[in-house]
């Protein structure tokens, strides 16, 4: 099977899903390393390694591109984050068919406006249901490949309330997609009350520490009835707090020796990145270039 079969065999589980975050091709093959069996490339984490914040800054191209470093690195299906659509049901057409180019396995769609926003910041807002119940009907109709998923994500929890979440997500499992998204939940009460509600299709859960949902374990996300759990921020927040560290210590000390035994080795690193499957390819294609004439 290929990385989008093998989501879909991964959905009709009766088990989590989780796929941990991930902004780069580096981040991707530590994700895989890890022996999860899929990877989430995070809109946020793109845009924050970036340098930007999460505010709807990050361009559908560059993300793309981004996308196709995530997906050439590992063999492991990728769920990408793919916003908006980045505008209005034409351009929604144009990115599901750029996200299906470059191999990636699903992506979620929300119905904020655009710009959009982290869905945990205030002040979103959020297109009306049957504009949205279009451009979903446009990324069905678009995709080349049945199994591309299409994963429809509603915001309007913070926007309009609960039961107006719902009532937009019960809309959207009527149209064919593979998965919804009830994005910022607000207590554990209303993470059980979604699976309820909306019995018999795949169920996604954003889990992160720090925003309006609470983080629970694994066990209990599956209990509750979800099939996938992505978690968008945990390899970034580690990776900037170990550079926060290493830096601190060069600038006070002048060396990184005293924390040495905590870095990834050179080797290791090399190791991560494939470099002996690439020199193994050298060898045996590049032999010949050396031999004198």
């Amino acid at each position: 099977m290929n990385a989008r079969q093998t989501f879909k065999e991964l959905l009709r589980r009766e088990k989590l899903l989780v796929a941990p975050g991930c902004f780069d091709g580096l981040s991707a093959r530590l994700v895989e390393e890890a022996g999860f069996a899929a990877a989430y490339l995070s809109g946020g984490a793109v845009a924050r390694s970036m340098g930007i914040p999460d505010i709807g800054l990050v361009t559908m191209s560059e993300v793309i591109e981004r996308a196709a470093h995530v997906v050439s690195a590992i063999k492991i299906p990728v769920i990408a984050d793919a916003d908006t659509g980045y505008g209005n049901a034409t351009n929604l057409v144009r990115t599901v068919r750029e996200f299906e180019r470059v191999g990636v396995a699903a992506i979620h769609i929300e119905d904020q406006i655009t710009p959009k926003r982290c869905g945990h910041l205030d002040g979103k807002e959020v297109i009306s249901l049957a504009e949205m119940e279009k451009k979903l009907e446009a990324a069905i109709a678009s995709r080349s490949d049945p199994a591309f998923g299409i994963i429809a994500r509603t915001d309007a929890r913070g926007v309009h309330g609960f039961d107006d979440a719902i009532r937009r997500a019960k809309a959207f499992a009527k149209l064919g997609v593979d998965a919804i998204f009830v994005e910022a939940p607000q207590s554990e009460a209303e993470l059980a009350e979604i699976p309820r509600q909306l019995p018999g299709i795949p169920l996604l859960v954003n889990v992160f520490k720090g925003g309006k949902t609470p983080m629970l374990p694994v066990e209990r996300l599956e209990q509750m009835g979800y099939r996938i759990a992505i978690y968008p921020s945990e390899t970034q927040r580690a990776g900037i707090h170990a550079m926060r560290r290493v830096l601190a210590l060069l600038k006070r000390a002048g060396t990184t020796e005293a924390m040495d035994e905590t870095l990834t080795t050179f080797k290791e690193r090399d190791k991560i990145v494939g470099l002996d499957d690439w020199q193994e390819l050298e060898r045996r294609y590049l032999a010949v270039s050396n031999e004198k004439p």
